[in-house]
């Protein structure tokens, strides 16, 4: 039988992880049209709000169902507003192992969100769930998603060499596909131990269904 993540919520001190819903369609639509989102994700551009709602109450739902993965709105926990997304992806369940990504909203950068929901979901996945490994990949020149990758405790484990597509504008304003290189990163158990003095303890998070 497939096993599949429960309909989860997580809290730490600034923020609230929980399942997408249809309030979230318009600052969804909004955030993944952000010109940073369209450079490292293959999210397509423009996206819509009616992309936005088919993800969140088809896709999503899907794939948490199908034992795949699992979507996350990341919310700030005093306003309740959406600063970004934590998805959980290739999920394997013999292995206890699945990819994290995250995209944090422009409205909502340079606040530390990203490393804050990152961490959180990973000590949920390796202390609740008892995942053995969560992996990380970033583009070769995507130096912000590889800080947050750093400060939470993950391993460089080497370059998957011309593996993935990044999107830079061209002189008429559309996109273009250029290849680039994987950085892949791990996060396994041992590797929390210290990794959220920065960031948050141990207990630095709580969890419900």
């Amino acid at each position: 039988m497939t096993s599949t993540f429960p309909n989860i919520s997580i809290s730490t001190e600034r923020l609230v992880l929980r399942p997408l819903d249809e309030d979230d369609v318009p600052a969804l639509a909004e955030m993944m049209n952000d010109e940073q989102v369209g450079a490292w994700t293959s999210v397509p551009q423009p996206y819509s709000e009616d992309a936005a709602r088919r993800w969140i109450t088809e896709y999503a739902p899907a794939e948490r169902l199908a034992g795949r993965g699992l979507d996350l709105a990341v919310t700030e926990f005093l306003t309740q507003r959406l600063v970004g997304l934590v998805r959980l992806t290739k999920t394997n369940w013999h292995i206890r192992s699945t990819e994290l990504s995250y995209i944090i909203a422009p409205w909502a950068r340079g606040e530390g969100y990203a490393s804050e929901a990152a961490l959180a979901t990973a000590q949920w996945l390796l202390g609740d769930q008892k995942f053995e490994r969560i992996e990380l990949r970033t583009a070769a020149d995507n130096a912000a998603a590889q800080q947050v990758a750093q400060k939470i405790g993950c391993i460089s484990e080497g370059v998957l060499r011309s593996a993935c597509i990044v999107h830079v504008r061209t002189e008429d304003g559309t996109w273009a596909d250029v290849r680039s290189d994987y950085i892949v990163w791990s996060l396994l158990p041992e590797d929390l131990e210290g990794a959220g003095e920065e960031l948050a303890g141990s207990d630095g998070f709580t969890s419900w269904n």
